[in-house]
């Protein structure tokens, strides 16, 4: 029988994360160190898989593996890839539903590995058969030719795709693969031209060099040397554990399993080694007689090698570099270039040749492994891109801005198509759905992407617009249109809370992603969107006689002339990156999120801030939040009753119903609470991991018992099974004992019967003899007799004789016998009195020792008695407070814990040493304070003696810190008037709204209170509106509910009280009202401010006195609170119902 597990069984730290308890972001990493270090670098969230890159080859990838996590249920086992690619290839397979596959992580998380087990998986579950394998081959063989020309090593990654890359695999109605189709997004070919420090090109042109025989080398007019080559980098020319000459003799082989011909591979080969040589290509300047300089060639050797290579006239091509052509209508006009702009015109060629050159790999791959068949299909999408890129310098150029706002997009889909997978599941099996709050990250893309005011849409307009461009009128650009918006940030906006943020260089912007904020450097931007191609260099390589080239340049046809800007880096960009969107969003996603343990790309190690940071930005705290918001776990009512059936006696061993009907006993037998779960149609649902971690301990402890019958079971067994063994070979023993015993017997009856024949046939011979010696001796008788007579009588007289000498001897006997008792009982009567003198001389021995030790005991008891109790005493202490010192409570003073009384007599003792120790940890807490901690502690005192249990608020400011000054009147310029208005120092300064009593509307003031008055101004202009001096304030009242209003009341006759009382707003009420509390409370000149807390309260409104009523219900803005007039004496204050 098949024994059947779960994703609970054996659990090395958390396998789900959506059962993490509690949920945090320590315990979140904590759970994924645990199981990093045991190997286990699978994680789900869910459905979603996390997978941390282990830089080792692990044993779980074998054939074994795959048929292990064939057609089993996703939580069946614990977590790993395979589940989640079995669970999608069965849902296209049997649900039909297309799939997608979605693996996102940073450079060197292990992207590119997680889709190559994803495709061998789907490769070794599908069918069999000679087409079938040569499409799953074909398939497979595209990864190692897109990884030469689209992979590089970078110093995160050794194999680092340099592309985003999805793969529609399509498959028949039985689930075969038919064929699939490639999609690549925005390959890095900036690389081509310059690689950071640390960092290499292309694999394929190391692998050209390294792996390719002397005679291709030969014909492709190239060196082995790397040296020689301007475009390849030599610090890291060579990367440990990577054979470039093995790699390229793989790509050669997988290029001929995909079907590439051989002239196709070396025009492939013959573009590659253009790009060398294209690099190698230098200019020098030549003044003209006009005064400007021209760019010339310098060494014309690697220029006419790299002609003959691609069938190009040299004249052309050295024109191309040393004029541009402008059409304008009829208009032609030719410039010279000068050297710089010739290095960018050869940078920009040798860049659009090997990006044009990979999208035609990318093309010829497609027909060779596209579907022949125009039947429907099934398709499942691998998505392997870029993850979030955040570099630490600041150094985020124009490709990370791409990149992350790609996975702006990525994100938006997946929270979008999670939430909606959870609320189909909920509709599905009639659970009710409760909305789940979550940030939508829609404004950062309509930020980037939108088509007026978007960043995209402004660096396309000013790339496009006449006169001059440059990266800092493009950012400007952004400083105006963009100013306001909430996740924009620069130094040189209209917002004026930047000015002074020295973390953000004025060439910079920055953007709030969900992944949190990055630096972009503005430096680059319009050159990278622009990815200008001059015409004339167009043109020349249309002139090409070589095959691919007049496919890669179709617009350098004469005949063919556009003169239409052709559409930027961003635009192309955002029109894929929306296709590719509307693709996902018509399929089932399956999520991938890939870590990289360490930057150092050793096994063994975990980091945890970097692993916190990738965490952060994939989003994986908040998506186990949306999963979470609902019900934490489900499963189907089978697997759950078979799983726990043996909690409940009525389910216990089998039980006969339906499944639900026996879950549903399960769960009323363990008296579950009903909140904690529900039923639908198929599964049951869980809110909490607790419960579900309630069930499994329950579980654990019952398979505890069963063991332990089973194990009783199996001794009785085995011993019964071994006596009936014992029996049957003691019958045996006993059937040959009892043969052998008859056998023998009968042997003895056999040889007795011959004896006694013998003796039969010896008895008559002897009786014959007898009757004849008979005759004889009748013939002798008389004689005999009379002889025998006399020898009879003789006889009889000797007896006689002996007879009487007989009795003579018994008379001795008997009277021998008769003195030896005498004797005898005479020796035990002598006996007899000498034990009873004995004893009398032992009983007498015991009794002098006895009054001995009476005399003895009496000397002891008065002595030693209380030697040996102050000696049990003193132990006992000394145990005592040798075991107080070890089970010490922490110093925390809020820590109410103490050792338990080992002893009943030390009561006392021990609650004062209890009291004692709490009074000294005290003390050494409260010697820590400095004065101006000290003093917030004393106003937090007194707020909650002000406004605990009084005051509906108080509990939501125990945590928030008195800081006194919200508004940063002292560094903010705009206040300067204001600051220099308040004599003394300011003790808090806040915004508050101020209430008309006319419409109960609020009007923002700052409020500055120092110790000596309370200043209201206006808060944009920083005017004084109001000043009062604090002896002028005779009360304040507030109301009891979870409002912020507050009103100060004036002393009748003062100068202040002629404009009546304030009514006041503000969201810190607690702190504003025990500052004034306290300032009252210090001052010997003045009264201390009374506070009045009660629902109804007058306001004196210049002559006219106002009653400020507080009711509770729900205002029509919202879930503030709302201030409304209900007529010329009552203002009503609307409060959320708690």
């Amino acid at each position: 029988m098949e024994v059947k597990t779960s994703l609970l069984d054996n659990m090395i730290g958390v396998g789900d994360m959506v059962l993490i308890e509690p949920l945090s972001e320590d315990t979140f990493i904590e759970n994924l160190k645990k199981r990093f270090d045991h190997n286990e670098i699978y994680t789900y969230i869910g459905s979603v898989v996390i997978s941390m890159n282990p830089y080792k080859s692990l044993p779980i990838y074998t054939a074994e593996k795959v048929e292990e996590y064939r057609n089993r249920n996703f939580y069946e086992l614990s977590p790993h890839i395979y589940a989640l690619a079995d669970e999608a290839y069965r849902s296209l397979r049997e649900q039909d539903n297309d799939q997608c596959i979605l693996i996102t992580g940073e450079s060197g998380a292990g992207k590119t590995e997680a889709s190559k087990f994803v495709m061998s998986y789907v490769a070794a579950v599908c069918g069999k058969g000679q087409e079938v394998s040569k499409v799953k081959e074909q398939l497979l063989q595209s990864n190692p030719v897109l990884e030469a020309f689209g992979n590089a090593k970078t110093v995160r990654n050794d194999n680092s795709s340099r592309f985003g890359k999805y793969m529609d695999i399509e498959f028949d109605f039985k689930g075969d693969p038919l064929g699939g189709v490639i999609s690549n997004y925005l390959l890095e070919k900036s690389r081509v031209v310059k690689q950071p420090r640390g960092e290499r090109n292309f694999h394929i042109f190391y692998q050209l060099l390294s792996g390719a025989s002397d005679d291709t080398l030969k014909k492709l007019k190239l060196d082995r040397d790397f040296s020689k080559y301007n475009y390849l980098s030599l610090d890291s020319a060579t990367v440990n554990g990577l054979d470039d000459a093995a790699s390229f003799r793989t790509v050669r082989n997988a290029m001929q399993i995909v079907g590439f011909m051989e002239d196709e591979v070396q025009s492939i080969l013959e573009l590659v080694a253009a790009v060398l040589k294209l690099g190698n290509i230098e200019f020098k300047p030549e003044s003209r007689c006009n005064g400007y300089d021209e760019s010339r060639v310098k060494d014309k050797n690697d220029l006419k090698e790299m002609c003959e290579l691609l069938g190009i006239e040299q004249s052309v091509l050295e024109r191309a570099f040393s004029f541009r052509t402008v059409e304008a209508k009829m208009e032609k006009v030719s410039t010279t270039l000068n050297v710089a702009q010739a290095y960018y015109a050869r940078d920009a060629l040798a860049k659009n040749l090997y990006s044009r050159l990979f999208s035609w790999l990318v093309n010829r791959i497609n027909e060779s492994i596209k579907a022949q068949t125009k039947t429907r299909k099934k398709v499942m999408g691998v998505l392997d891109i870029y993850g979030f890129e955040i570099f630490e310098d600041g150094d985020n150029s124009f490709e990370q801005f791409i990149i992350n706002y790609c996975n702006e997009k990525l994100q938006q889909i997946f929270i979008e198509l999670t939430l909606r997978e959870e609320q189909e599941e909920y509709v599905r099996e009639d659970i009710e759905w409760t909305n789940i709050e979550y940030f939508n990250n829609a404004i950062i893309c309509d930020l980037i992407e939108n088509n007026k005011n978007g960043i995209l849409a402004m660096l396309d307009e000013e790339c496009l617009r006449p006169g001059t461009v440059t990266d800092e009128t493009f950012l400007d650009k952004l400083n105006t249109v963009c100013a306001e918006h909430q996740h924009f940030e620069s130094r040189q906006s209209k917002n004026s809370k930047f000015l002074t943020d020295h973390s953000l260089p004025h060439n910079c912007f920055r953007i709030q992603h969900y992944a949190g904020k990055v630096l972009y450097r503005a430096e680059g931007f319009v050159d990278k969107n622009n990815d200008l191609l001059y015409r004339d260099l167009s043109q020349a390589m249309y002139k090409a006689n070589h095959s691919l080239i007049k496919i890669l340049f179709p617009e350098g046809n004469p005949a063919k002339v556009n003169l239409k800007r052709p559409p930027t880096a961003g635009f192309q960009f955002r029109a894929s990156v929306g296709t590719l969107m509307k693709n996902l969003l018509t399929k089932n996603p399956n999520y991938i999120r890939c870590i990289k343990p360490n930057d150092k790309k050793a096994a063994h190690i975990f980091t945890d801030s970097l692993v916190c940071h990738q965490v952060r930005y994939l989003g994986l705290m908040e998506n186990v939040r949306v999963r979470r918001a609902g019900y934490a776990f489900r499963q189907a009512y089978d697997p759950c009753l078979e799983r726990y059936k043996m909690l409940c006696k009525q389910t216990w061993p089998h039980w006969k119903g339906p499944a639900r009907d026996g879950v549903e006993v399960l769960m009323k037998d363990l008296q579950v609470p009903a909140e904690e779960f529900a039923y639908g149609r198929s599964k049951i649902f869980i809110r909490n991991p607790r419960t579900l971690f309630f069930l499994e301990e329950k579980r654990s402890q019952c398979l505890e018992d069963l063991a332990t019958l089973i194990q009783k079971i199996y001794r009785g067994w085995k011993c019964r099974t071994h006596f009936l063994l014992l029996k049957k070979s003691q019958v045996v023993v006993a059937a040959w004992y009892r043969r052998f015993a008859q056998q023998k017997k009968y042997q003895n009856i056999r040889s007795s019967a011959l004896v006694l024949q013998s003796f039969i046939r010896g008895w008559k011979a002897r009786k014959l003899l007898r009757e004849l010696k008979h005759k004889k001796r009748c013939e002798e008788a008389v004689t005999t007799i009379s002889a025998y007579w006399h020898g009879t009588q003789a006889r009889w007289e000797l007896r006689r004789l002996k007879e009487e000498a007989r009795n003579k001897h018994a008379v001795s006997v008997i009277w021998a016998a008769w003195l030896g008792t005498k004797a005898r009982r005479e020796l035990q009567r002598l006996k007899h009195e000498a034990r009873s003198k004995q004893a009398v001389s032992v009983i007498w021995a015991c009794w002098q020792g006895t009054k001995v030790r009476r005399e003895y005991r009496k000397f002891f008891r008065a002595n030693a008695g209380k030697k040996i109790y102050d000696f049990t005493i003193q132990r006992i202490m000394q145990k005592y407070f040798l075991g107080l010192k070890k089970t010490m409570p922490s110093m925390s003073p809020i820590d109410k814990s103490w050792p338990a009384r080992p002893y009943g007599f030390l009561d006392r003792t021990h609650q004062e040493l209890r009291r004692i120790f709490h009074l000294w940890r005290c003390k050494k807490y409260r010697s820590q304070f400095t004065e101006e901690k000290k003093a917030t502690y004393e106003e937090k005192l007194a707020a909650s003696e002000l406004f605990k249990d009084k005051k509906a608020l108080y509990p939501s400011s125990v945590g928030q810190p008195f800081k006194g000054d919200y508004v940063e009147i002292t560094k903010n310029p705009k206040y300067q008037k204001l600051n220099s208005f308040a004599e003394d120092k300011v003790l808090l300064a806040d915004v508050v709204s101020k209430i008309n009593r006319a419409n109960g509307k609020g009007a923002p003031r700052i409020f500055l209170l120092t110790k000596k008055s309370l200043v209201l101004a206006d808060q944009k202009t920083g005017q004084v509106k109001a000043s009062v001096p604090l002896p002028d304030l005779s009360s304040v009242s507030v109301s009891t509910q979870n409002d912020g209003f507050f009103a100060l009341k004036l002393k009748e006759g003062s100068a202040s009280a002629a404009k009546g009382d304030f009514l006041l707003s503000s969201d810190r009420l607690i702190e504003i009202i025990t500052k004034l509390h306290c300032i009252g409370a210090t001052s010997a000149d003045r009264n201390q401010i009374s506070i009045d807390i009660s629902d109804e309260f007058l306001v004196q409104f210049k002559q006219d006195k106002v009653c400020v009523k507080f009711i509770q219900g729900t205002p029509k803005n919202g879930n503030g609170v709302a201030c409304k007039r209900k007529n010329n004496r009552l203002l009503e204050v609307s409060v959320p119902s708690p």
